[in-house]
């Protein structure tokens, strides 16, 4: 009599992926399977997979971290399924949690895999990966712009120099530059010193300005719907507005305000235990920089829309930091409302 088989044969490989190696652990959904190191290369590890498990269904998981999304993509392609996981929703049990190695690591993404316990985070396309790393390199130059100029005001500090008070702001406009290129000193290596960090100063001031217009130029010209909608909201400038759309992407696809509200970061933590019911500040696990975009963009909502300053006026007497996360999330809402319902937002206008 002539049998076959009756279910899909399923393989389930985690995969502690690193620079030099990857720890690879493969089980099926009757055997623990065998853990093993092996070359950080997708194709070799579909050469082990043809020759040792041909007739299964693979699905494979990984931590997202600093090798990207190439493998995903790889894997992909010979038509298995793929999952990039934050690392945090990794399930650890007793001991688990105070031992790890590469081995135990990629048998724990096995093992949540192939209990069913694991959802993918979002992976961008190409073109979306691209445009958020040159928004992300601007906010690197923006930090190190910030530390230059305290830097060059310690070194005016430590020389005992007073900067006039006209020029003493955070706002360093070009007569102040100018007057720290015309200070004197008693050595020529003192002044040399100050003309370093001038001219390191001056190359990240150009740096900015030009990663911001490309930022900017390149919304106009391939996002301009959504780019022209997001500037229509108070508080959302330029480079707010190149934020959402290269960290977020499209906005539509977040189901409701609590879904992307929780993405973002702008959601509490709550512990309640019987009747005891407290909230404990905001959630740890956010986009970092996309929300504190928006918490800044509420400072500058409150002075140019009626409405977002009103809203704020009302919870006046209480936490300053607590009124300005509830005009944030606010903003949050406003925010996808535009883009879902495709209305330029107008200012005064309650919505």
């Amino acid at each position: 009599m002539k049998t076959e088989p009756t279910a899909v044969l399923k393989l389930y490989i985690g995969i502690d992926i690193h620079k030099r190696s990857w720890k690879v652990h493969c089980s099926t959904d009757l055997f623990s399977g065998k853990s093993f190191s092996m070359e950080p290369s997708p194709d070799q590890l579909c050469e082990y997979v043809m020759k040792h498990y041909p007739d299964y269904e693979v699905i494979t998981a990984y931590e997202a971290g600093c090798c990207g999304y190439k493998a995903h993509r790889c894997f992909v392609s010979y038509g298995w399924t793929s999952l990039v996981v934050n690392p945090a929703d990794i399930h650890r049990k007793g001991k688990e949690r105070y031992t790890k190695t590469d081995k135990i690591d990629a048998q724990l993404i096995s093992r949540e895999l192939k209990d069913g316990r694991l959802t993918s985070i979002v992976i961008p396309d190409k073109e979306r990966e691209e445009f958020r790393s040159l928004f992300r390199r601007r906010n690197e130059l923006v930090q190190h712009y910030r530390q230059i100029k305290s830097r060059l005001k310690m070194k005016l500090l430590f020389y005992g120099i007073t900067i006039p008070k006209k020029y003493d702001n955070s706002n360093w406009s070009h007569d102040f530059r100018n007057w720290i290129d015309n200070l004197e000193f008693d050595y020529p290596t003192g002044k040399e010193s100050f003309a370093s960090l001038m001219r390191y100063f001056r190359f990240i001031d150009q740096e900015i300005r030009e990663v911001s217009n490309k930022l900017r130029a390149y919304c106009r010209k391939h996002h301009k719907k959504d780019y022209d909608l997001l500037r229509s909201i108070p508080g959302i400038g330029p480079i707010v507005a190149c934020g959402i759309l290269s960290e977020l992407g499209d906005l539509r696809r977040f189901n409701n305000l609590k879904h992307l509200a929780g993405y973002v970061g702008i959601a509490p933590r709550v512990h309640q235990s019987g009747a005891n019911y407290k909230t404990l500040g905001m959630t740890p696990r956010a986009h970092r920089l996309i929300r504190s975009y928006f918490v800044e963009a509420s400072w500058q909502a409150i002075r140019t829309d009626p409405v977002m300053h009103e809203y704020y006026r009302k919870h006046l007497g209480k936490d300053t930091k607590k009124i300005i996360i509830k005009v944030a999330r606010k903003l949050l809402s406003r925010t996808l409302a535009v883009i879902k319902t495709e209305i330029p937002y107008q200012v005064g206008v309650i919505q």
